[in-house]
């Protein structure tokens, strides 16, 4: 049996050392700010604040609750609603800023005792708003995926409003419409103020540690100066496979994973190695305040500080068949959600059983109408949508590529390990019919077939299927030893995917822009630069890995037990 060689924890390192525990983070800070009246901890949407209180305590400070400063919960309520809306799944992204939720008259009341004397901390989502500009700031960052987890455990509280009670689902909405948008705008300003002295990696709470701003820029610049990945996270799904268990060694004893997200830079994390702690940090500080070197100029130009290409993985090996589903156009996303770009999507295949099959595109003839009205119906239970008469079924092999632009129906049946290409948009998906099955939480998965007859595009039938999205493979170039096809996207679609086969080295150049690439084929891959400014980079079997636009020119070589050997990878560049 293959014995998996996938890295769950890559890093970057960074000089010097980390402050680790409580105790001795209290200590540094309170040597460090000892001549400052006071100081300020800003914490991001998510955090286990009383742990803060807890720590500083013995300080000997007095201690403010941010939250204390913030408007009454019924005024953030409505000040909140219309982004939130009354939907169980989607909201509007928030345009509301940080200094919406507080209180002026609280503010200017602290600033009066502040004035008065005696030494303070500020602590809370905020502290460096409340704060006067000559108030130094340590900043306490949280991975998006460690707020999900404490969403599920109902652990924590929402920006200016306990909602921990509620179910994960509307806690991560209001994460994602609202509360992480205004922290990330907030979080940005402090950066660019000069005013952040440390920053405090609290994601694991028996354990948190601490490093100088100094240390996180150093971080952020080597990073985006070399080949690198962000760390993946797995999540089990009521479709999941076994797939991914053997090949990124995985907890054997869960029931299944049906997700990877392999490179959401919104979403992942990176971790900074320092001679005596790994710290993790939110991989979407680097797209903020790395975008030029990350994104490249025109790419940059084009989509702002927002990384613009999703690879994830769907594992239905020994599981079920994706839900039925569409996804919104570009015109609907901006009207509904006020996205800026909608979720365009491919599914690449690394796995496929011999029984697996893509559901794609609308056949020939069909009658909408009775269509949508069997959607309905299937609804309201009454009857099992039949799939097969309406829509395309093909059978999948390894190393097929079906293009789905919005609008196009679709599902992955089981049996399958699909590498989804596509834009950064992850969460915009109409479900339009669920196989008859529950959520892993035991009730039905929201439906949302009012939706998705409002973007099917009903001309891409089997005709347009198997000229456009079916398939689209286009040699590029070849020769001994390296073969290079264009496989997509389509042309409705950003993104470009170039898929090369090789035994020898392979020479590639971002171009001015950011490339993302997966070793769907062989053990081990070298990335390298022709002029050695960065160390090898070595990538195993199913991993992604981000270069950087300002990388440049860089090399990928079969390495290790793949010397020699033919290798496969799956580039993705935005046009």
């Amino acid at each position: 049996m293959r014995k998996s060689n996938y890295d769950k924890y890559p890093s970057t390192a960074v000089s010097g050392t980390a402050v680790v525990g409580w105790n001795n983070i209290v200590d540094a800070l309170s040597s460090s700010f000892s001549s400052e009246p006071v100081w300020a901890i800003d914490l991001y949407v998510g955090s286990y604040e009383t742990d803060f209180f807890d720590a500083f305590q013995k300080t000997g400070r007095q201690l403010v609750d941010v939250r204390t400063l913030m408007r009454p919960e019924n005024e953030i309520e409505e000040l909140t609603k219309r982004f939130l809306t009354d939907d169980v799944l989607f909201g509007y992204i928030s345009n509301i800023r940080l200094s919406e939720y507080f209180d002026k008259e609280k503010i200017e009341k602290l600033h009066q005792r502040i004035s008065e004397g005696g030494q303070y901390i500020i602590i809370g989502t905020g502290a460096g708003y409340v704060t006067s500009s000559d108030v130094p700031v340590v900043y306490a960052d949280l991975a998006r995926w460690e707020i999900q987890q404490r969403f599920r455990r109902h652990e924590v509280k929402a920006l200016g409003i306990d909602r921990h009670e509620e179910a994960p689902s509307l806690q991560y909405k209001r994460g994602y419409f609202n509360d992480w948008n205004i922290c990330d705008a907030h979080k940005d300003e402090l950066f660019y103020s000069g005013r952040i002295r440390f920053w405090l990696d609290h994601n694991d709470r028996k354990q948190p540690k601490l490093i100088t701003h100094s240390q996180l820029t150093e971080g952020l610049k080597q990073t985006v100066a070399r080949p690198f990945r962000v760390v993946p996270f797995f999540d089990p799904a009521p479709w999941g496979g076994q797939w991914m268990k053997e090949v990124c060694d995985l907890n054997r004893e869960e029931q299944n994973y049906g997700w990877c997200f392999d490179c959401v830079p919104e979403e992942n994390s990176l971790l900074l190695q320092t001679e005596n702690a790994t710290l993790e940090f939110p991989s979407q500080d680097l797209v903020l305040w790395q975008s030029k070197s990350l994104l490249g100029e025109r790419v940059w130009s084009r989509f702002g500080r927002s990384f613009p290409i999703r690879f994830d993985f769907l594992d239905t090996m020994g599981g079920g068949n994706l839900s039925l589903q569409v996804h919104p156009t570009n015109e609907f996303a901006h009207r509904e959600f006020g996205l800026a770009y909608t979720q365009d999507e491919s599914y690449y295949l690394l796995d496929a059983a011999d029984d697996a099959v893509v559901y794609l595109g609308l056949k020939e003839g069909i009658d909408s109408v009775q269509m949508i009205e069997d959607l309905r119906a299937a609804q309201r239970g009454e009857i099992s949508f039949p799939a097969e008469k309406y829509v395309n079924k093909f059978h999948a092999r390894k190393h097929d590529h079906y293009l789905i632009p919005n609008g196009t129906i679709h599902c992955s049946g089981q049996n399958s390990m699909v590498l989804e290409i596509s834009s950064t948009p992850n969460i915009f998906t109409f479900k339009l019919w669920d196989w008859n099955r529950l959520g892993l939480d035991g009730k039905p998965r929201p439906i949302n077939v009012e939706r998705g007859k409002d973007v099917i595009q009903w001309e891409r039938t089997t005709p347009f299927v198997m000229e456009q999205l079916y398939n689209h493979f286009e040699v590029l170039s070849q020769e001994e030893g390296i073969q290079e096809e264009r496989t997509g996207l389509h042309a409705n679609e950003f993104i470009e995917t170039r898929r090369h086969t090789f035994s020898k080295t392979v020479e590639h150049d971002t171009q001015g822009g950011v490339n993302v690439l997966n070793l769907c084929e062989g053990e081990e891959v070298s990335v390298e630069s022709p002029t050695g400014a960065f160390e090898p980079f070595i990538v195993h079997y199913a991993e992604t890995f981000i270069v950087p636009a300002a990388v440049g020119a860089y090399t990928i070589t079969p390495s290790g037990i793949s010397a020699g050997k033919a290798c496969m990878t799956i580039k993705a560049i935005v046009r």
